[in-house]
């Protein structure tokens, strides 16, 4: 008999709590969500995903909530991953997060009918200047991003002044991994990016992500800032129809979306793995997801 019901998988640096107000509020975003799942009466502890001494078969479930150094540490862990979906439940599932760890999934959604950006995938090992990508595609102003990414990592705002001075790291990136690049949306420097939290298929609560002045990344990593939003009926169906997309319904998600350039709603991000779900700005959603995971764990 498993000796606990759900362990919350973080990564080490946010054990602990902190005075760093960052760190800090990863930890209260988890103990609110295992609070949730105590009241729910399921018996819950929390540890480092790449914790070697942990028995993973000890636990009848694996919640993803803030495992935030996976994408340095990519191939440890799909291997630990591999690893432990044979001996325990994955919350998501892992179809589910090796469907969504890599960009390529927006295809998916786009045959689905559900609006994306405009985006152009470079391949492993393709043999093509930036120069000649935007060429080709006729654009001026883009976005470049490793397919599996997170945090921003080794995003790029390009124009024809600085594709040169960017030319050696992206011939170093597309050597190994698949690259993704999209027009520059205006529309998230002006108005933001809306996030919209999706457990079950059902919306509960959305926030605004605003860049800083003279930046484009709205992650708070780079100064971005948060803020309340209440979220039109269209958008709300907009990001429940989203979640449709996937390849099975998801116990939570996180639907990024903003206005394009032609001013109509699209996908930028689907977050199924370890988002940020902002329960601090919106407790109840915690003891909606504890619900879902229950009646996933027990039907």
């Amino acid at each position: 008999m498993a000796r606990f019901d759900v362990v919350i998988l973080t990564d080490r640096r946010y054990l602990k709590d902190s005075k760093d107000t960052y760190k800090h509020n990863v930890f209260l975003e988890d103990q609110l969500v295992a609070n949730a799942l105590s009241n729910q009466n399921l018996k819950v502890t929390r540890r480092s995903w790449d914790d070697k001494a942990f028995d993973w078969s000890s636990s009848k479930a694996l919640l993803f909530r803030t495992t935030w150094d996976y994408f340095d540490r990519f191939d440890e862990f799909l291997s630990w991953l591999k690893n432990v979906s044979q001996s325990t439940q994955l919350i998501n599932s892992e179809a589910l997060i090796r469907w969504n760890i890599d960009k390529h999934y927006l295809l998916d959604l786009c045959e689905h009918g559900i609006d994306i950006p405009e985006s152009k995938f470079i391949e492993v090992g393709s043999k093509i200047t930036l120069k000649e990508l935007h060429e080709f595609l006729g654009w001026t102003e883009t976005v470049l991003k490793p397919c599996v990414s997170g945090a921003a990592r080794h995003t790029y705002k390009l124009n024809p002044e600085n594709l040169e001075q960017h030319e050696a790291i992206f011939q170093k990136l597309v050597e190994k991994e698949a690259m993704l690049l999209q027009p520059f949306q205006y529309n998230i420097v002006s108005e933001g990016e809306i996030s919209l939290m999706v457990f079950n298929g059902q919306f509960t609560h959305a926030v605004l992500k605003k860049a800083k002045a003279g930046d484009f990344r709205v992650q708070d990593d780079f100064g971005g800032t948060v803020h309340n939003y209440t979220p039109t009926i269209h958008e709300i169906e907009f990001a429940e129809n989203a979640v449709k997309g996937c390849p099975e319904l998801p116990v939570y998600a996180r639907v990024d979306i903003f206005k394009d350039n032609d001013y109509k709603l699209a996908v930028s991000e689907l977050e199924l793995i370890e988002p940020e779900l902002w329960f601090r700005n919106h407790p109840e959603a915690a003891g909606v997801l504890a619900k879902a995971i229950k009646e996933k764990l027990y039907p």
